[in-house]
């Protein structure tokens, strides 16, 4: 599998994920927060950032089922689920991930038909430094 590619900005937020936290940059003078991190705030030009701990719910935005061909690495787990997850903490923050049947389930443990726009999820983390996603109510 392929590894998250990290800049100066975003190395928190794959470090506490590494962890098995989901957690968000905040900006520190106007409590804003934002994804994907960057150095200033865009709602009040402030430098001063946190990286807020955040419940790990949320619910399915939008989702998409890939099917073959597609990058090599990923060509055998086809048909599996891509979702983009708006945080329960923090709505107009999205995810993109994988829903998965538990931690260290394979990106195709969940049966496409299960995937719902609307449903509830939680992340999950596996040690490999990626949330994914569970549903709440499979």
């Amino acid at each position: 599998m392929l590894s998250p590619v990290t800049d100066a900005d975003g190395a928190p937020f794959w470090e506490y994920a590494a962890r098995g936290e989901l957690r968000v940059q905040t900006c520190g003078a106007c409590a804003e927060p934002r994804f994907p991190p960057r150095p200033c705030c865009p709602h009040c030009q402030s430098f001063a950032s946190e990286w807020r701990l955040m419940s790990g719910h949320g619910r399915i935005w939008s989702y998409v089922v890939p099917h073959p061909p597609l990058l090599p690495d990923y060509a055998e787990l086809a048909p599996y689920n891509v979702v983009v997850v708006a945080l329960a903490d923090a709505p107009r923050i999205r995810l993109v991930g994988n829903v998965v049947a538990g931690p260290g389930a394979a990106l195709n443990s969940v049966p496409p038909q299960l995937i719902r726009i609307g449903a509830r999820v939680r992340a999950v983390f596996d040690g490999t430094g990626l949330p994914r996603w569970t549903l709440e109510r499979p």
